[in-house]
């Protein structure tokens, strides 16, 4: 009996150890929310190859900049201009899939524009090492 009450503080322990290890790790997400407004004005102000050369090197890797800037300018001028963009969620992540190591936080965007009624704009920002965020992905859902 004595075993079994020691194997249940211990794991007891073990499991507030994690907890709190997991709290630890918990970062402000507010720089790269910052750092994604910034990154959506660029693109609300059709400054598309500007917001290319801001991105992170994995995106610049994933598209070149002139497919960048004629395939936003395609969706965009579809879609309209933002009537109003309204934080949904920032979440932390330590890796996404097919993404290359790293810190992300995933902002969702609850997003109205001119000619699409509700939409769901998706910014993952990858933390560089220099601790600046960079944008890694752009999404419209």
């Amino acid at each position: 009996m004595k075993g079994l009450i020691r194997m249940m503080a211990a794991a007891l322990v073990a499991a507030a150890s994690l907890a709190h290890a997991q709290d630890a790790e918990e970062i402000d997400v507010r720089p790269a929310t910052q750092a994604a407004d910034a990154w959506l004005e660029l693109i609300d102000a059709g400054r598309y190859g500007a917001s290319w050369d801001a991105a992170a090197a994995s995106f610049k890797e994933a598209i070149d900049r002139v497919k960048w800037e004629t395939t936003v300018d395609g969706v965009r001028s579809k879609i309209g201009v933002v009537v109003k963009r309204k934080l949904r969620a920032a979440r932390h992540a330590r890796n996404l899939p097919n993404s290359p190591e790293g810190e992300y936080v995933v902002i969702e965007n609850t997003t109205i524009f001119e000619n699409r009624p509700l939409s769901t704009e998706t910014v993952t920002l990858m933390r560089q090492k220099d601790d600046s965020w960079r944008v890694a992905g752009y999404f419209i859902h």
